[in-house]
């Protein structure tokens, strides 16, 4: 009977991947105990950010699983879990990793179960973005600055070809912007409905006159 609880608590403790390097705001509340390694790596939603409904087809891979329910507003960070609703505390005071604009920033992706894979968007706010309210979609901008996107379709034929590495890395270039920004990241399956989100918060130290912030 141990033997059987102590296989479930590790597949429970699965819960598919998370954002390693530059640590995410996930990793690094894991690092200080706020949250353990389940809850670091199921930070899983619907997909299809920033939509907002359940139900819809990819517009370039309409056989992919339809969406699921993506986060609400307010809980993009804890992707609607419960269990992380830390993250989602808005304010200046997250650890910030220094960035410029223009700069090539390599995003590792590590993954606890892989799956069948569609694309990697990276969204970034606005520049008048408000670190002092809720992270929301009027608080990024509406399409990602960055994809990465497999091709190969329909996906059960290619399970090879969308099994991404383990890790995942992308060099990334960054948008011009001044001061605290947050990025978010969201990698997204084919043969689910949900995608995986993680939130990264960036310090630009270039003074690029972008905004204020």
């Amino acid at each position: 009977m141990s033997n059987i609880i102590s296989e479930q608590k590790d597949q429970s403790m699965l819960r598919h991947g998370h954002v390693s390097s530059p640590k995410s705001r996930a990793y690094l509340a894991w690092e200080q105990g706020l949250i353990d390694s389940g809850m670091l790596n199921q930070r899983e939603a619907g997909k299809f950010f920033p939509a907002v409904k359940r139900g819809q087809n990819d517009p370039f891979a309409p056989n992919d699983i339809v969406n699921a329910l993506p986060p609400r507003d307010g809980e993009i960070a804890s992707a609607n879990q419960g269990n992380g609703h830390v993250l989602d505390e808005p304010g200046t005071h997250w650890a910030k990793h220094d960035v410029e604009s223009n700069q090539l920033l390599r995003i590792s992706w590590h993954y606890t179960a892989v799956h069948t894979t569609r694309r990697w968007n990276y969204f970034i706010t606005r520049p008048d973005w408000n670190p002092n309210m809720p992270l929301s979609r009027a608080q990024f901008e509406d399409k990602p600055f960055y994809q990465v996107q497999l091709t190969e379709q329909p996906y059960w034929e290619y399970n090879a070809e969308l099994t991404p590495p383990n890790p995942t890395e992308h060099d990334v270039m960054l948008p011009e912007r001044s001061g605290y920004h947050v990025m978010l990241a969201v990698w997204e399956v084919a043969n689910t409905g949900n995608a995986f989100y993680q939130v990264i918060d960036l310090n630009f130290i270039n003074s690029c006159g972008c905004d204020s912030k």
